[in-house]
């Protein structure tokens, strides 16, 4: 499982679609409906929320405002909480920058245009559930990037 913190814009098609599943997925966890995955480090996030169905909602929107400009159709039905207003949470800059060194070696290989896209970007932007903060790399990841402190 990947919940991005980065901005929806810098996935691909696959991964869109992806981030879209692994959302709904969020929600189910948040709201207890599967057995599975409500350990996950990175559904921390939303579990340590004060309200974490919101916030699951609030993320699946910016996914929901990507996909149709790209001319996608997910389903807006399948947010619980759509017009959530949340606390954001914050998002140290070391693991968006993580995030996004992680993403373009993915990209590299199976969409290269976006990664080329990619490339050109001067200022990362996180999720607009997220506030960047300053800090290294969350203590989940288990890279060689973070261990060397490489990010």
């Amino acid at each position: 499982m990947r919940i991005w913190s980065l901005h929806p814009s810098y996935l691909d098609w696959m991964g869109l679609g992806a981030q879209w599943r692994e959302g709904l997925l969020a929600q189910k966890v948040a709201e207890g409906k599967t057995k599975g995955w409500r350990n996950h480090p990175q559904l921390d996030r939303f579990n340590y929320h004060s309200k974490p169905m919101e916030a699951v909602g609030f993320y699946l929107k910016e996914l929901h405002v990507e996909s149709l400009k790209r001319g996608y159709k997910y389903n807006y039905s399948k947010i619980l909480f759509p017009d959530a207003v949340v606390d954001l949470i914050d998002l140290t800059f070391g693991q968006l920058q993580y995030e996004f060194n992680l993403l373009q070696g993915r990209l590299k290989v199976r969409s290269p245009e976006k990664y080329e896209e990619n490339k050109g970007i001067k200022e990362l932007q996180a999720h607009t559930l997220f506030n960047v903060v300053p800090g290294l790399p969350e203590k989940w990841e288990k890279s060689y990037w973070v261990k060397k402190g490489n990010v």
